[in-house]
């Protein structure tokens, strides 16, 4: 009996051993489990969308990445532009359709692949995803795009890089598609029994973001959404300083063809349109 708590008090250091190698881990491979793009090239812009130009955005730290622009139909050119900053999986290649949506409302369309996505060099990171929308932003611009005919479009993650860069580049409006309050919050739903907050090195606080910032925003989510609860997106509807309106689309999960399709174009319009 005298060896018994010898005994637990052994297990326990090893589960604090094994614990802390296991925390360390997550810490060293964390973004592994954030990102997951596909590295694949993309091809040529014009032989994937009728209207489509290959461009380069250049980055504060010297990256080269590839973007497609693509042009509004020759029927109807609003003379505004949409960038589109996507979830933190695929590459453009999986925007076309959302893309010829837009086109066919007459507006320019920027898919950009992040450092990392479709080819581009370089790893994704917080701060990496700033820089490539920095870079977003300046190549627009010198197309003739100022800020006040220009929307966001954010994409889950995307949603943390389009809400910081509205502080440092005040667009026209932003459409938020599955926004999160902060990028820890989604990791503390999908793993409660892990310290995330203390663990999270990219933090996205997409809250926070829109409580200080004057843009319009439109957050979509869906109901149904099993990735990024609905919860959270309706915090952040909530506390947005310039909501216009928070659209919710019933039964609807998080990559489900109506994240893609006429509504989040309806919310694109809508804003350009108050413009």
């Amino acid at each position: 009996m005298a060896s018994w708590p010898r005994r637990i008090g052994r297990a326990a250091l090893v589960l604090l051993v094994l614990g802390g190698v296991g925390l360390a881990g997550l810490w060293a491979f964390q973004r592994q489990l954030i990102y997951f793009p596909d590295p694949a090239p993309v091809g040529e812009a014009a032989r994937v969308l009728d209207g489509a130009e290959d461009v380069t955005l250049s980055t504060a730290d010297g990256l080269e990445l590839g973007a497609w622009l693509v042009h509004p139909r020759a029927a109807v050119d609003r003379g505004w532009a949409v960038l589109v900053l996507p979830g933190n999986g695929g590459n453009r290649a999986g925007r076309v359709g959302l893309a010829d949506l837009l086109q066919d409302e007459g507006f320019t369309v920027l898919l950009v692949d992040y450092r990392g996505y479709g080819g581009n060099a370089g790893d994704p990171s917080e701060e990496g995803l700033a820089q490539d929308a920095d870079a977003a932003v300046a190549l627009l611009e010198e197309r003739g795009f100022t800020a006040d005919r220009t929307v966001y479009l954010g994409e889950s993650l995307g949603t943390g890089v389009a809400a910081a860069l509205a502080i440092r580049h005040p667009p026209a409006g932003m459409v938020l598609r599955s926004p999160f309050t902060e990028l820890a919050a989604v990791g503390a739903h999908h793993y409660p029994w892990l310290p995330v907050r203390l663990l999270l090195r990219d933090r996205f606080p997409v809250l926070a973001h829109v409580r200080e910032s004057d843009v319009p925003v439109v957050v979509v989510r869906g109901s149904a959404d099993d990735v990024v609860p609905t919860g959270l997106s309706a915090e952040v509807a909530a506390g947005a300083r310039n909501l216009v309106e928070d659209k919710v689309l019933e039964g609807v999960g998080h990559n489900d063809p109506e994240m893609f399709g006429s509504d989040v174009v309806d919310a694109v319009v809508l804003l350009a349109e108050r413009g």
